[in-house]
């Protein structure tokens, strides 16, 4: 029985299949039943069938009320619909599996993609990727070198895309109709769907011409909408959002610790990685570095899926021979996550490590562990007796999803000031509890005692005993920063001057 290695990419607004051939060492793009290669992300059900993909597309305006969102089992959103005359609920599971199964039949077409001459380039090569699609917006740095693929930093944000692009045209152009009519179709489902269908079109014309026409028979109450959109006007109402990705592509660079004269190759992948001005800002930014474009955008995720499925295969021989090492997006602890305060992190798990009492700043080692399953290790070793313990986390329900984990990372840059603030104060904190305790351990030394008078003994105790009630949890989270910081700077004076005078 022959064997297929299978890449999909289940796309925000477009899918794609592709398979890998072993005999002829190549990725072919499985095309649907249209024949086309990339298939609309669409399920639409009528009174008479269930239609999926660009026939589904196709008619989305005709019924865009028949569609909603409840809360199913264990608090699991169901989609409800009417078909046949029927209310019936389906999981976005079962919605993405009909999209699937509409790619199912295999056709001679094959992408011509210059695998081997990255592969085997001599030395390491730094390559970028730049993956703008329709809802989610990614990117990533990799090193290749021996046919190892490291991946050193990614980022991006999961709520941009081509959908907002043309959320923007949507509401540019129902504002002009409004001017012009003086009637507002904000409120009407269906004129905005075909709105928003012919505002897709001109931003796909506007790739490859400088103007084009939107153009919508009986758009709202008989009128007809004509009106033409400049490729300049696309991206003006737009530049916030280019301008967005162009951050996000520098704070990658900043979390690889890598300049951007140092990146080889640009490759973008992504239906909205066409357009101009994007491509323009990208290469700008890389001071003129040509964009690799060898592979069709729509196609590049679906393509390495592939690869990387005969990869993870047995049976493949002439599958190349590459080793991927990617990286945890997001630093780990005991718990997962970029926030300064623990419990707003998501905890991966918990282990206990059996240890001698001893005296303060006794070091403990640790190390965490990801192999190619994503299946992490946490171990942890006492130095001074050599006790171990470890705990394994596999990808489960206690492991966050890339969706979750990009919130997180937004979230982090979100609460960023307020993370800097509580670090601050933590770092505060720490510092005032070590200088207490000092200070309390030379009191109960008897030569040291014995050199200060009883009025500085006093003094100290009642520092110290300040000092306490400021670091107790019930009164620390009112405690601002500044108060922490002067008691401190008294403590440590109290045991310089200590140490000078007992030295």
């Amino acid at each position: 029985m022959e064997k297929n290695a299978i890449g999909i990419d289940l796309g925000t607004t477009y899918s794609c299949v592709a398979v890998w051939l072993d005999e002829q060492n190549r990725v072919e793009i499985i095309h649907n039943d249209q024949g086309n290669r990339i298939t609309p992300s669409f399920v639409s059900f009528t009174n008479d069938q269930r239609l999926i993909g660009d026939a589904a597309k196709s008619q989305a305006a005709s019924d865009p009320k028949n569609t909603s969102l409840v809360i199913g089992v264990n608090d699991k959103p169901m989609i409800i619909v009417k078909y046949k005359g029927q209310e019936k609920r389906f999981c976005a599971e079962e919605i993405s599996s009909m999209i699937l199964k509409k790619m199912r039949e295999l056709t001679a077409a094959a992408i011509a993609y210059g695998l081997d001459k990255r592969i085997n380039c001599v030395g390491e090569r730094n390559i970028f990727v730049f993956d703008l699609g329709g809802g989610t917006f990614d990117v990533s740095i990799l090193t290749i070198k021996d046919k190892v693929f490291q991946v050193k930093a990614t980022g991006g944000n999961t709520h941009l895309g081509g959908e907002d692009f043309d959320n923007r045209m949507v509401n540019y152009f129902a504002q002009e109709f409004k001017t012009k009519n003086k009637v507002d179709i904000t409120g009407n489902p269906r004129a905005l769907r075909r709105l928003r269908t012919a505002c897709e079109r001109a931003k796909r014309v506007l790739s490859f011409t400088t103007v084009t026409t939107i153009e919508v028979d009986c758009l709202f109450n008989g009128i007809d909408f004509f009106s033409s959109v400049t490729r300049s006007k696309f991206e003006e109402i737009n530049m916030d959002f280019f301008k967005d990705c162009m951050k996000i592509v520098e704070s990658c660079l900043d979390d690889a610790k890598m300049n951007k004269s140092s990146v080889n190759d640009i490759v973008i992948v992504g239906g909205s990685s066409r357009i101009p001005k994007v491509q323009q800002l990208l290469k700008d930014f890389f001071e003129g570095k040509e964009l690799c474009m060898s592979i069709n955008p729509d196609e590049a995720v679906a393509y390495g899926a592939a690869v990387q499925a005969a990869l993870l295969s047995e049976g493949f021989k002439n599958v190349p021979n590459l080793v991927i090492q990617d990286v945890a997006p997001l630093s780990l602890g005991v718990y997962e996550g970029e926030r300064a305060r623990a419990s707003d992190n998501n905890l991966l798990g918990m282990l206990t490590l059996s240890c001698t009492s001893g005296p303060r700043g006794q070091t403990f080692e640790g190390c965490f562990a990801i192999d190619e399953n994503a299946i992490l290790t946490v171990s942890v070793k006492e130095t001074s007796t050599g006790n171990t313990n470890e705990i394994t986390i596999t990808n489960d329900k206690e492991r966050l999803s890339a969706y979750e984990i990009k919130k997180m990372i937004q979230e982090a840059e979100e609460y960023r000031a307020e993370d800097e603030k509580f670090l601050r104060k933590a770092e505060v904190m720490n510092a005032l509890d070590d200088c207490v305790y000092k200070l309390r351990n030379a009191l109960k030394n008897k030569d040291v005692k014995l050199k200060l008078s009883s009025k500085e003994v006093t003094k100290i105790n009642g520092a110290i005993t300040v000092a306490t009630n400021l670091l107790d949890k019930k009164n620390n989270q009112h405690n601002e920063v500044d108060v922490l910081e002067g008691n401190l700077k008294e403590l440590e004076s109290m045991f310089e001057n200590l140490v000078v005078k007992t030295g």
